[in-house]
């Protein structure tokens, strides 16, 4: 079946680096760099818990959208879906539709006999939930992923020679494993649409930063994740912290269970303590640490790296616990908190940080999959063992959307 997606006119250039490289409409990725309209960390003071136990900033409003092991009520009791929303949500994207609408993408973070996989609620121009349905499965332990400008989304598997599998949002096409962006604990990719390459983040404490170089394009004309070469970084020696990137062939991208784990198969390249979330935006690749509780750009067309946040050094720690991330269309960083004080935080382009909601009850739980609505006017994200029934923070996982006026924050 066509995609209506499959229709967006779009063309490759050969770029510097030799592959082929995406260019895309504005609605994806601007290509210029937007005039900033006033900050997310403006938006002011939390105020006091809702009836669901967010904190938000005056103006904000929220509902619960989905959880765990429930149906998704359309409009009324004789129109639901059968579909029972999957446990632990984590990692997650938004995807337009050709009627208005949009669909939010989230991944399962546990084994393959208890659900896995990922799944998908669509949305109509209203914002009304009209179906849900599974996108993957038999997989294990699926963290984040990232989306693709060809409109698929990349699920990761987070375990011992994990994969990523290549899911279709829209429930048209069967899920594919990409064997060729390794195995090893995989926690999110993003694509740089510019350059045609891939970066992907490993949830160890002696973990890599990946980049995937696709052998140019496959059939349909988009990037080839079927073969290409997958590379490794490593900074100058003596340098943790900043600097350029060398990026180094990994000889074995995919080891048997006896042999050096992709990781290791390079000794000079840098160790990152705890990969977790990545997002691209505007010509660098941002990703956090979790042992260290760092931020990170990577300039793509530079390869420089250089941290954006550090707790240990920062005049305003107040993230801690950094998981899952996404950027505002202004251009600020949302980083969401794997316990900490469960909130998600905003970093502005001047370094300011400022909590944008905060859970309260459930401190057992994660903040994961933020993502915005493809207009940018709905913020979707979950608390993954968020309990719906009898509240607190060692159940299943809730789905939550927060609505409020983003778009006055939005770039012009």
């Amino acid at each position: 079946m066509t995609h209506q997606h499959d229709a967006q006119r779009r063309r490759f250039i050969r770029s510097s680096t030799g592959v082929a490289a995406l260019v895309i409409g504005t609605s994806l990725v601007n290509m210029s760099r937007p005039v900033q309209a006033q900050s997310l960390t403006h938006l002011g003071e939390l105020q006091a818990p809702n009836d669901l136990g967010i904190r938000l900033p005056s103006g904000f409003s929220a509902r619960i959208v989905a959880h765990a092991g429930a149906r998704l009520i359309k409009d009324r009791w004789w129109r639901r879906t059968q579909y029972r929303w999957h446990t632990y949500a984590d990692g997650g994207a938004t995807f337009a539709t050709a009627d208005g609408g949009w669909i939010y993408v989230s991944n399962s973070e546990t084994i393959g006999l208890l659900g896995g996989g990922a799944s998908a609620i669509r949305f109509d121009a209203e914002g009304t939930v009209v179906d849900a349905y599974r996108i993957l499965g038999g997989t294990n332990v699926n963290c984040a992923g990232g989306a693709t400008p060809w409109h698929t989304w990349l699920s990761c598997e987070e375990i011992d020679f994990g994969r990523v599998y290549e899911c279709d949002p829209y429930g048209e096409r069967n899920a594919q494993p990409r064997p060729a962006l390794g195995y090893f604990k995989h926690e999110a990719v993003a694509v740089d649409p510019n350059l045609g390459l891939l970066y992907l983040t490993e949830d160890e404490g002696d973990g890599r930063l990946y980049r995937y170089v696709p052998a140019g394009l496959n059939a349909q004309g988009d990037l080839n994740l079927e073969s290409g070469t997958l590379q490794v970084a490593a900074l100058a020696p003596g340098s943790d912290t900043e600097g350029y990137i060398t990026w180094l062939d990994v000889p074995n991208p995919t080891p048997g269970l006896l042999q050096t784990p992709t990781r290791k198969q390079v000794p000079e390249s840098t160790a990152f303590n705890g990969g977790e979330g990545i997002w691209y935006n505007d010509g660098s690749v941002y990703f956090t640490t979790k042992g260290d509780n760092r931020v990170w750009q990577l300039d793509t067309n530079l390869n420089h790296l250089q941290r954006v946040y550090d707790a240990a050094t920062s005049d305003n720690p107040i993230l801690t616990g950094v998981d899952n991330i996404t950027v505002a269309s202004g251009g600020e960083l949302l980083v969401a908190e794997d316990g900490g004080d469960m909130q998600i935080v905003v970093i502005d382009s001047d370094g300011n940080l400022a909590p944008l909601l905060q859970i309260v009850g459930q401190d057992g739980s994660e903040i994961t999959g933020p993502a915005f609505s493809p207009d940018g006017s709905r913020l979707y994200f979950s608390s993954q063992r968020g309990c719906a029934v009898f509240g607190g923070g060692n159940g299943f996982g809730i789905t939550y959307e927060i609505t409020g006026p983003f778009t006055e924050f939005m770039s012009i």
